[in-house]
């Protein structure tokens, strides 16, 4: 079977079991009353809503990677294999966490032990970041700093994809739209592996947007932001930050520059005011745009666009052929719907 045909088979498997499982996921969760329920001062939902769709995804995934296993697919591929399984046994520890935290209410510093913890799992089985493009200098190696700086790339991501998870459809598509271009760049550097997981992720993230999108049927919760925030940032590491060469290790924080510069803009801002980091607050990107009057379905497509836009730069700087003709269509898109943006905000105001 020819190589590619196998991240298709990923990404279908993945994006059909989804839709299956997914009202199956609805109808268990409101018998058994795992429902968030509307919050006045942060959240925009207006009634309640499971909060499990997070195991759709997973199990879409997950069922996706072990048809591809069986079929051979794993035996064909170049790459080491601890990576892989330091990533699958990463992935299955933030979705637990998630998942324990949709279903009990996990506190704040509990939840990011156990984060800490996995994530220094993962390094030890082979997802490390082992060098660093620093300007004027190039890539250098971090020698022992790659276990701290390992660690908060995965758990920082993780909780950025959940953060940003406060409007319909918004933190999946992202991710869908990330985990995409994670493909493209994976298959053109020669990373099958990574791209095989990214065309899984893919596959799950947008096939959830069925049920996802405003008006949504049902959330991620975050069982699904966490496993999809893990997988996107080990994909990173092991399918381009491994590659010595200074375009790719900088290509991971590019395309998820959008989750990246939202929570860093928040922490900081928190921390400015001598407040928590973790408090949650409407201080993020989706929430600035709803209170300048925009719609919430043009919130979301505006910050898929921006998504798309930095995803299209990294294409053009990989080197992908045709990959500046791709940035520049996504820069015209992002600037059309930004126009968009700014006339309904000049509308509200009037």
């Amino acid at each position: 079977m020819p190589l590619h045909l196998y991240h298709l088979i990923a990404f279908l498997i993945s994006a059909i079991v989804v839709l299956w499982s997914t009202p199956v996921v609805k109808t268990i969760g409101l018998k058994r009353g795992h429902v968030d329920h509307p919050n006045e001062e942060r959240k925009v939902h207006e009634r309640p809503m499971v909060r499990l769709g997070g195991v759709a995804i997973f199990t879409g995934t997950a069922v996706a990677l072990c048809l591809v296993w069986l079929l051979g697919g794993f035996e064909v591929l170049p790459q080491d294999k601890g990576d892989i399984f330091g990533l699958i046994v990463g992935g299955v520890g933030f979705f637990l966490i998630g998942l324990t935290d949709d279903l009990f209410s996990l506190g704040p510093l509990p939840r990011l032990l156990m984060q800490v913890g996995v994530a220094t799992l993962a390094w030890m089985l082979g997802v490390q970041i082992d060098f660093l493009s620093i300007p004027f200098a190039g890539l250098v190696q971090i020698g022992w700093l790659s276990l701290p700086v390992t660690v908060i790339w995965l758990v920082g991501m993780a909780n950025a994809i959940n953060w940003i998870d406060g409007l319909d459809g918004l933190a999946a598509g992202v991710s869908g739209i990330a985990a995409v271009v994670m493909l493209v760049v994976s298959l053109f550097m020669q990373q099958s592996a990574a791209a095989l997981i990214a065309a899984a992720l893919a596959g799950g993230a947008l096939g959830f947007l069925r049920y996802n999108f405003n008006p949504a049927q049902i959330f991620m919760g975050d069982g699904g932001a966490y496993f999809m925030g893990f997988v996107l940032a080990a994909v990173g590491v092991i399918g381009l930050v491994k590659t010595t060469a200074v375009t790719a290790v900088v290509l991971p924080y590019l395309i998820l520059a959008v989750p990246i510069l939202d929570m860093s803009a928040v922490i900081i801002s928190r921390l400015s005011q001598g407040k928590s980091p973790f408090l949650s607050d409407n201080r993020h990107l989706h929430h600035r745009l709803l209170n300048a009057g925009i719609s919430q379905r043009l919130t979301v497509l505006f910050i898929y666009c921006l998504t798309l836009w930095v995803g299209s730069l990294a294409l053009a700087f990989s080197g992908i052929p045709s990959g500046e003709a791709y940035a520049m269509g996504a820069t015209a898109l992002l600037a059309y719907v930004g126009w968009q943006v700014w006339r309904n905000t000049r509308a509200s105001r009037s």
